[in-house]
Order: C-alpha cells, then structure tokens, then sequence
C-alpha cells in the first residue's frame, strides 16, 4: 500500500510541475517564447522541448517501453545541446503536442509499472535502477526547469507562480522598481556591516 501511495504521490506532483512549465508560455508572443534570455541561451520554448526529449527516454527506452515517435540519439555529440531552443522551422504547437503525447506516453508506463519495476539508464554511472528512481529523477529535473522558466517569465513581464490560480499580483512597473531598490540598498548595506565582511575573509 505504500508502494501505491508513494507512486501516485510523484506522479501527481510531476503532473502539476509538467502543467507549470507549460503555463510560463501562456500570453506571449513567439519572439519571447523562442528568444534567449540568459548568457547560454536559456529560453523558454527550449525548456519544453528539452523536457519532452528526455522525459521520453526515461519513462520510454529506460522500461523498454520506447516513446512511438523518431527522437534524436542520446549519444549523439554532434546534437549536444540542440534540445535547449527551438529552430525557425519548429513551431509552437508541433513542440508542445509532443510534450503532451510524451506525458500520454509516460502516464501510461508509470502506471503499468510497479514502483520497484527494473529499468535501465545507459548514459548513468549506475544504470540498474527502479521506477522509483526515475519518478523522483524526473519531477527533480521538471521541477528545475520550472524554476528555470519562472525567473524566465518574471523577466519578460513580472509574471509569477505556478499556475494563473496562484500567480502573483500584478503591480506596475514604479512598484517593482521601489521593490527591487529596497532589496539593492539591503545589499549593499550588509557589505558595510563587520559582521559580514569577516565571515566573508574567513570563508
């Protein structure tokens, strides 16, 4: 029973951060979707593809249970990095049918598996593991890039939380700035404390 519980307990958690990600791209145009927004290129419509790439292998290939659609090689060096963006000719919706199809694909493993049903990850240094194993692999990684996608979001219009049930309020721009200077002079206030600058010597 405790089995039951704890599998439906990392599923449904995976479901809600996998619906969050999704949500981040509500309401913005396809530049802001697609356009990096960090020094290596971290995007938002990027995450999702990424997600629904590895997702696949791990509750695909891993159970011997591969995801029904042509994907590319884990172990391909020459395609290293190419699941973090979206090319031109990718769009938004052909990405995230996919990572829905994915989650139809994964669903329907999770459930057919027991919790300590055997799997196997090549690309790990100890690649016998369990479904158990995966579940909490997966809602860590998803839960990640949730975050990841997040400060993505905030950047490009404020916009904050995990669903539009639980999204921060808005405020204008005058209120964020007011804000964020409070938390500046915070910062540099705390350079000129004593206190702080030897933990800093002795670190």
């Amino acid at each position: 029973m405790i089995d039951d519980f704890a599998k439906e307990y990392l599923h449904g958690d995976l479901r809600e951060m996998r619906e969050a990600v999704l949500w981040k791209l509500d309401g913005l145009v396809e530049y802001d979707i697609r356009r990096p927004l960090t020094s290596t290129g971290t995007n938002l419509l990027g995450l999702v593809k990424h997600l629904s790439i590895w997702e696949s292998r791990y509750f695909g290939e891993v159970f011997g249970r591969p995801f029904p659609e042509p994907l590319p090689q884990w172990d391909n060096t020459g395609e290293r990095g190419a699941d973090m963006w979206a090319t031109e000719q990718e769009t938004r919706n052909e990405i995230i049918d996919r990572y829905r199809r994915v989650w139809e694909h994964s669903d329907a493993t999770i459930t057919a598996l027991a919790i300590d049903s055997p799997g196997y990850v090549p690309w790990w240094p100890r690649p016998n593991v369990k479904l158990f194993n995966i579940l909490v692999h997966m809602l860590t990684e998803t839960s990640r890039h949730a975050g990841h996608a997040d400060i993505l979001r905030e950047q490009l219009d404020n916009s904050t939380g995990t669903t539009a049930e639980y999204a921060t309020q808005q405020h204008d721009a005058a209120f964020w700035d007011a804000h964020r200077a409070k938390i500046e002079r915070a910062a540099r206030a705390a350079v000129a404390e004593p206190d702080h600058a030897s933990s800093t010597k002795s670190s």
